[in-house]
């Protein structure tokens, strides 16, 4: 038997390993430290002389402004953040269009709160699946999503601070247009909402919540934004995305038909006339019902 050569300073040579084996202690013990640590989301990829190159700008400007890369990246993390949060099809001329063909088929039914309620579920029905669609492949929600999950990965410091206050107003703002959108449907349709203490802004929280929670899953189980569920929700029957019918869930849960708002023929009649006209349908609107 051959002496240890390493037993004369004191150390015991190590087993040698499989290549299977060092793999897996490898993985193993980086899968540790990010569960003790948190996975980082970031900028890494950004190749610093690629973009100098792609902008045709001089070299030795970029390094007086950034001394190094990361400084760079702390300030495009603030660009990217300070952007307004992408907007959905809420608001957009395609989800105006939808709410133009949805309420006109069914204007002989508003005057009842069933069918005001029926229409309301079949707007969500719709316009979330549009929604849904969109956010999915949208590469500009991606990196904004992607940006939410950054700034837990960030040290403690100034830079944190700045781009936790840039998305948090992006976010105010993005939840504002969602809370107008329903804001507007709801007094299309003579709608309010049913507890006092809940607002169309706290509707709109929710709601994004949950989307934003089902592009998650999605991402990693594709299927999920395929899959349909045939139901009838709120009066409203057909094949439900599942992003569908938890915002149906949310949103008819906590609006409920205006006892104040009484509706007439010559009520419809403006609607009708509103309908047809082009106008978007979420510009400041002039009064529809008579209540």
């Amino acid at each position: 038997m051959q002496p240890d050569p390493t037993a004369a300073f004191g150390r015991k040579r190590r087993p040698r390993l499989s290549d299977r084996e060092t793999e897996r202690l490898l993985l193993t013990t980086a899968a540790a430290a990010v569960a003790r640590d948190g996975l980082r989301v970031g900028l890494d990829h950004i190749q610093l002389e690629e973009l100098i190159r792609q902008a045709g700008v001089a070299r030795s400007a970029v390094y007086r402004r950034w001394p190094n890369k990361e400084a760079f990246l702390g300030d495009l993390l603030l660009e990217l953040a300070a952007g307004e949060a992408p907007l959905a099809a809420t608001g957009s001329d395609a989800a105006s269009a939808l709410v133009r063909r949805i309420l006109s088929e069914r204007l002989d039914t508003l005057t009842t709160p069933d069918g005001r309620r029926a229409a309301a579920a079949e707007l969500i029905r719709e316009t979330t699946l549009l929604d849904f669609q969109h956010i999915l492949g949208s590469p500009q929600w991606r990196t904004y999503l992607a940006l939410t999950v950054t700034v837990a990965g960030l040290p403690e410091g100034d830079l944190r601070h700045e781009v936790t206050a840039a998305l948090a107003a992006s976010e105010r703002t993005f939840t504002g247009r969602i809370a107008h959108s329903h804001r507007v449907v709801a007094d299309l349709l003579g709608l309010r909402p049913a507890h006092p203490g809940v607002s169309f802004e706290t509707i709109a929280h929710l709601g994004n919540a949950l989307v934003r929670g089902l592009i998650t899953k999605a991402t990693a189980t594709p299927e999920l934004a395929e899959q349909r569920v045939p139901a009838s929700i709120g009066g409203a029957s057909g094949d439900w995305s599942l992003p569908a019918l938890g915002l149906a869930a949310i949103t008819l849960t906590y609006l409920e038909p205006d006892p104040e708002v009484t509706w007439t023929e010559a009520g419809l009649a403006r609607l009708r006339a509103r309908l047809d006209n082009a106008e978007d349908l979420f510009a400041p609107r002039q009064d529809i019902v008579d209540g």
